[in-house]
């Protein structure tokens, strides 16, 4: 049977390893499994979130509202938009999905940095398009805006902060290198970490409501699934002017939220207190790592995210450290397909993050005597 060319080229996304495969593979009890590989919030999610969940949990049968009204409403409050700026889809990158596909075909081409979210690259290849990267990993706004010059790219994806790395551009930057881009070139401001980006340092804040009025050719992007610890409900959403929303809307299917997603989104929105006590022990808890790194001579790149990139250099080879930890039941993330020898674990709570310093010893000390 033959299918769509373009799909050719595409590559499948690799999800962090599961729980369930630690249990089946080497047996280790799940009590002392622990997962830091897919940037997921370690403190759970909001008890009134919890609590909302378990009593709607019976109107399963029933779709949801498709307006979704009451989360755009709060969405609205949150961002001082208007409802009309709001599109909601499975995860943000569902909205990424619909941003291509509204601007883009197989003679397009997408500019993006050359390390970052890997659903821009296979989305923006399930329509053809040409993929333009920087040569450096980081964002550098001078190999884009060079690259922009000569290309022309219809769609640029800014990742702020960047996933997996963890870096974040000042906003003077990224507002510097948008007045220099056509009006026509769609700018995807994929911020599904700025509330930790913003926690910890208010340049890097980007404001939805004041780049949608500055810049109308802007997306923002944004996730419960990270600080707001919904990770499991798959619910995001775009921030963007209403002539542009509208068009996304054209492209997202009916109900492509749960009952219960739309529910716990709601009132996730109401705890904010929750979210800040997160991203404050996250930070916190991530001195710890810096501190560890700084002790084994390791590199790491400074983080505004809720996980850190720690680099081996010569020292050691990243898959052979994350599969080491894999087997004693630590489940991180290997960076050596993305052609980085190092490692990325999300941050954790005080108890795991001990046991991962534990652990990480434990394998150095294996490799070494080795």
């Amino acid at each position: 049977m033959e299918f769509n060319k373009v799909l050719d080229n595409c590559k499948i996304y690799e999800a962090g390893k599961p729980i369930e495969l630690v249990l089946r593979e080497y047996g280790i009890k799940v009590e002392d499994i622990i997962k830091l590989a897919s940037n997921e919030n370690p403190y759970g999610t909001s008890p009134q979130v919890v609590k909302r969940i378990q009593e709607r949990a019976s109107s399963i049968f029933m779709y949801p509202d498709d307006s979704m009204y009451e989360l755009k409403e709060g969405l609205a409050s949150r961002f001082c938009v208007e409802s009309s700026n709001i599109v909601i889809g499975a995860g943000s990158d569902q909205i990424l999905d619909f941003c291509i596909k509204a601007k883009c075909n197989e003679t397009s081409k997408v500019l993006m940095s050359n390390t970052t979210f890997a659903m821009y690259e296979i989305y923006a290849k399930q329509t053809g398009c040409t993929i333009i990267k920087t040569s450096d990993d980081e964002h550098n706004l001078e190999q884009f805006l060079e690259l922009y010059k000569i290309h022309k790219p219809e769609l640029i994806f800014l990742c702020l902060p960047n996933n997996p790395l963890g870096e974040c551009l000042n906003k003077k930057d990224v507002y510097d290198f948008l007045d220099k881009i056509d009006s026509n070139t769609l700018v995807i401001i994929d911020g599904a970490y700025q509330e930790y980006a913003s926690f910890k340092d208010k340049n890097k804040e980007i404001k939805a409501d004041d780049l949608i009025s500055k810049y109308h050719n802007c997306i923002y992007l944004g996730t419960f699934s990270k600080a707001y610890a919904l990770g499991g409900m798959r619910v995001g959403y775009g921030i963007a002017q209403k002539g542009l929303i509208k068009t996304l809307h054209k492209l997202r299917p009916p109900f492509n939220i749960t009952t219960l997603s739309l529910c716990a989104a709601i009132e996730a929105l109401k705890d904010e207190k929750f979210v800040n006590d997160c991203i404050d022990k996250n930070f916190k808890e991530m001195k710890r790592y810096e501190e560890y790194a700084l002790i084994k001579g390791f590199s790491f790149i400074e983080s505004y995210t809720n996980f850190i990139i720690i680099k081996f250099d010569n020292m050691y080879l990243s898959n052979d450290i994350a599969q080491s930890l894999l087997e004693k039941g630590l489940i991180i993330r290997d960076l050596s397909s993305y052609g980085i020898n190092a490692i990325r674990i999300t941050i954790g709570s005080d108890e795991q993050n001990t046991k991962v310093f534990t652990l990480l010893d434990e394998v150095f000390n294996e490799i070494k005597q080795n």
